[in-house]
This record gives structure tokens, C-alpha cells and sequence, in this order.
């Protein structure tokens, strides 16, 4: 199956272009320089205009920035690991943590390991370009600060404040409610 590069207005489009040509020529650059470490391009590997070429890589060098850095771009690495608590060590030996994305059948392994990764958002077999703007969105490390979305942006623009009014002030009787109208306006603290 190959993916689909095209407009993301075109429901048959499996991958939209980047936000300019210096995104892609940037993309671009990550993916050069791993293979001038020794990386193999399994498929993919350059840009046209503002899109960049599905691309797979394997045997990546760890010192790799793609490893390291974010890459805003359609390009998987591809690695071996020995068992599920490895793959999550090295998932989280990044200082960007925006999106992870785990690919199993198993509901069990989806669920650890959703827990164990350090990541704003961890998708189960999808990629991670899905979002609702109700979902709050922002990463852990140095992916962000905060999260955006609706309700997480309603937060952030309002300034909650607690009146918590007691029923009976330590050594005096009760105080009653007051209101203009009230005849025991008097009595009020």
C-alpha cells in the first residue's frame, strides 16, 4: 500500500503538505543527515514543494538529531527492540514528547504502555495528525508549555476564585444571609 501526497482538501489525500518549503527542506536535512550516519532509506527521502515523501528509515545512529528532535514531518523510524519495556525507555529518552503512537492488537500492551509513555497524547493504530479541539493538546519535556483546546483554553484565560463563607464564625452565633432587604442588615459582620 503506498500513501497518497496531496491536498488535504481531497478526501483520498493520506498525507498533506507541510506549512511551507522551509518545513519540508528542514524535514529534508534530518533525514540527510541520518543517512549520512549510516541509516537506511527503506522509501521516501525528499521533498517536493511543501510536501515531504512518506519516508521510512531503519539502522538510525542514536546520536541522530531525528532521534532527538522533533520532526513535524512523515518520517517513521523503523527499530528493532527486544521487548515492550525497552521500546517504552526509548520512546522516552527524547526531551519532545507531543505525540507517541502504539500499533498492537492487544488492549492489555495498548493500555501499559499508553501509561508508561511520557507524552501529551498517545494514539492507539492511528497516526498522530488526529485531534479534536476538545481534546487538550501540548506535550511533556519541551514540547510546550500548557495545553490548548477548548476547555483547556478556557481555563487558562479565566482566573477561578473560591468565596467559601462560613455558617458560623469561631465564637459568635450564627450569622444570618443578608440581603438589602433584610431587616437583620444590621446584625451583618
Amino acid at each position: 500500500m503506498s500513501l497518497r501526497v496531496g491536498s488535504k482538501f481531497d478526501p483520498a489525500t493520506d498525507i498533506g503538505p507541510l506549512v511551507g518549503k522551509q518545513a519540508a527542506h528542514r524535514v529534508a536535512g534530518l533525514v540527510d543527515d541520518a543517512l549520512e550516519r549510516g541509516a537506511r532509506l527503506v522509501t521516501g527521502g525528499h521533498a517536493d514543494g511543501n510536501f515531504y515523501v512518506p519516508t521510512v528509515l531503519t539502522g538510525v545512529a542514536t546520536e541522530a538529531p531525528i532521534l532527538r528532535e522533533e520532526v513535524f514531518g512523515p518520517v517513521v523510524i523503523v527499530e528493532p527492540v527486544m521487548s515492550v519495556v525497552e521500546a517504552v525507555q526509548r520512546a522516552n529518552d527524547c526531551q519532545f514528547a507531543l505525540q507517541a503512537g502504539v500499533f498492537t492488537e492487544s488492549l492489555d500492551i495498548a493500555t501499559r504502555v499508553s501509561r508508561a509513555l511520557r507524552a501529551g497524547a498517545v494514539l492507539i493504530n492511528d497516526t498522530s495528525d488526529f485531534r479534536l479541539d476538545s481534546m487538550p493538546f501540548g506535550g511533556f519535556g519541551q514540547s510546550g508549555i500548557g495545553r490548548e483546546g477548548i476547555r483547556s483554553a478556557t481555563l487558562e484565560l479565566t482566573a477561578p476564585k473560591c468565596v467559601l463563607i462560613a455558617d458560623k464564625a469561631p465564637g459568635h452565633d450564627v450569622v444570618p444571609a443578608v440581603d438589602a432587604a433584610s431587616s437583620h442588615a444590621k446584625d451583618a459582620p
